[in-house]
């Protein structure tokens, strides 16, 4: 499980700026295969600032792997080592089950990695410890702590093939889906 904080700076009863909320939350996990904290979560952009309270315990944020529509997602998630590529397309295809995968990956994908996947969203994940490979259609690149990617809608997979697990952050929009006639 990941060691981190998540600070949530929002005015106070006297309107200044103030921590009111310090635990990472809405945690999701499966020991040995990873571990994801929805830090914050919002249903619209621009984001309204307005809204009290912690926005990553909305309604029907939980195991969510898109953001709402209109809105976008910031999260932790750890991943551990590779496990055996059979293992793996199981416990990936119970995962895709869970948080309602809206692209269901192809047998080819799932040969490709068994993580490959895509959203219709907007991502920018940073590598924060230890090191990940991003898989692509097309080839692949080793990422490592400070590295950063930005997903436009498209597939992708994430092979750790280290010792350690290794955390990334990130934030996921809402967008329109690559490819999509305007």
């Amino acid at each position: 499980m990941a060691d981190i904080k998540r600070y949530v700076l929002g005015p106070d009863d006297k309107g200044q700026a103030a921590i009111l909320e310090t635990e990472p939350t809405n945690i999701q996990s499966k020991e040995g295969f990873f571990w994801r904290s929805t830090l914050w979560a919002t249903r619209e952009l621009p984001v309204d600032n307005t809204v009290e309270g912690d926005r990553s315990q909305a309604e029907g944020v939980g195991a969510r792997r898109e953001p709402h529509p209109g809105g976008m997602l910031v999260r932790a998630l750890e991943l551990w080592p590779d496990m055996a590529p059979e293992e793996h397309r199981e416990q990936f295809a119970a995962l895709n089950t869970e948080v309602g995968q809206k692209h269901t990956p192809t047998q080819a994908d799932a040969r490709r990695h068994p993580t490959m996947h895509r959203t219709d969203t907007l991502d920018c994940i940073t590598v924060a410890r230890g090191e990940i490979h991003l898989i692509t259609d097309t080839g692949e690149v080793l990422m490592r702590p400070g590295d950063t990617v930005i997903i436009r809608g498209v597939n992708h997979g994430w092979s750790n093939r280290s010792d350690s697990p290794c955390l990334l952050i990130g934030t996921m929009i809402d967008a329109t889906p690559a490819g999509a006639v305007a």
